[in-house]
This record gives C-alpha cells, sequence and structure tokens, in this order.
C-alpha cells in the first residue's frame, strides 16, 4: 500500500529545446505554490573547471558527467523525507555574476526534472511517474538558438558548434535511451494542452 504521506515524485526529462522549462512551469500553475515543488538538475552541473572537454578544449555540458548526479539524488532523498533544500543556483558559469541561493520546500508533489533525470536507475526507482518531453530535431534546434543567443546572450555559432557537437550526440547516446522508461512521451513540436491537461488531473488525483 502506498505511503500517504510519501510526496508523489514526478521524473521529467528531454532533450535540450525541447520544452520542458516551459511544460514544468505550466504545470505548476495548475496547482497551489504549496502543493508542488522543483528540483532542477540546471544547479547541479559541476564547476567549469570539473567539466569534460571536446577535442577541441572546450567543455562539454552534455555529459552524465557535467552534473553532480550524486549530490542531486541526495538532495532529491532529502526532499521526499520533508526537508527543504538551499542550494547555490546555476549562473551559467559567469564568472562576475555571484550566484544567489534557492531554497526548494517539500510538497506533495515533487518535480524532479533535468535531462538525465532517468539516467540513473537509482533516481528511476525513486520515481512514482516518469515523463519524457520530445520535439524533432529542427524544433529544439530553434528554440536552443531563441534561448543562448538572445536570452542568454550567446554567440550563435559557439551555439551550433554546441548543439551539433555536444547536445545532439548526448541525446542519441544518453537521452533518447531514456525514452523506453517513461511512463508517458509527450510530444512538444508545437503544443501540449491535451496532455498537460491529463498531466494536471491525474496529479491532482494523487494528492
Amino acid at each position: 500500500m502506498k505511503n500517504r504521506n510519501k510526496p508523489f515524485v514526478v521524473g521529467i526529462t528531454g532533450g535540450s529545446g525541447s520544452g520542458k522549462t516551459y511544460f514544468i512551469n505550466q504545470l505548476k500553475q495548475q496547482f497551489q505554490p504549496e502543493s508542488i515543488s522543483l528540483i532542477s538538475q540546471d544547479h547541479y552541473y559541476k564547476p567549469i573547471g570539473k567539466q569534460p572537454k571536446d577535442e577541441k578544449g572546450i567543455e562539454n555540458f552534455d555529459t552524465p558527467q557535467s552534473i553532480d548526479l550524486e549530490h542531486y539524488e541526495k538532495d532529491l532523498q532529502s526532499l521526499i523525507e520533508g526537508k527543504k533544500i538551499k542550494k547555490e543556483e546555476y549562473n551559467f558559469n559567469y564568472r562576475d555574476l555571484k550566484p544567489g541561493i534557492i531554497t526548494i520546500t517539500p510538497a506533495p508533489i515533487i518535480l524532479a526534472e533535468g535531462i538525465f533525470s532517468l539516467y540513473l536507475s537509482s533516481l528511476r526507482a525513486i520515481y512514482d511517474y516518469k515523463i519524457f518531453i520530445q520535439a524533432d530535431e529542427e524544433v529544439k534546434l530553434k528554440r536552443r538558438i531563441r534561448r543562448d543567443e538572445i536570452e542568454r546572450g550567446y554567440d550563435k555559432e559557439d551555439v551550433i558548434y554546441r548543439y551539433r557537437h555536444h547536445v545532439a550526440p548526448a541525446f542519441s547516446k544518453y537521452i533518447e535511451p531514456q525514452k523506453e522508461e517513461a511512463d508517458l512521451v509527450i510530444i512538444n513540436n508545437k503544443s501540449f494542452e491535451k496532455e498537460l491537461s491529463l498531466v494536471t488531473s491525474y496529479l491532482k488525483s494523487k494528492i
């Protein structure tokens, strides 16, 4: 019998540009703030000095070794146990920007998000439900360029290089196989209103 005091934990993954963040933000809006909590792997990237590099000496942020998955899993377990988490905010390696401290509060529903959120069997064993968000390659690339070039000020050539040499190979090798582990695959080339409604109703039935 399920422990009703235990939060309902949802693992959410998908490739870069698949729309994970937008889906999660839309999902969170369907709940009272105290009912849902998010722990994102974005805040568990290792320091730039510890990032693996490609043959050109360029840091590759798209490998399982790029993220402190052990720390992420430990904090997720603490959150499930009802403990607040304080974590240094990821600042995209802007050296002149001092990272803030974020506080993640326990809630009846916990969303665990990241490109490698379903990668480890130990993480998959934690989740009560697993979602994979998928989009076509050209759609993901356009979204990645728009996000990194316009919102983050990255050079377009650098964005395209990283996508072709880091992001796309990592998706094929590490992320796409995670789709087989998912309970629900959401196709997000244009919209996901129907799936959002279904997931919302399902999660509300769990609290």
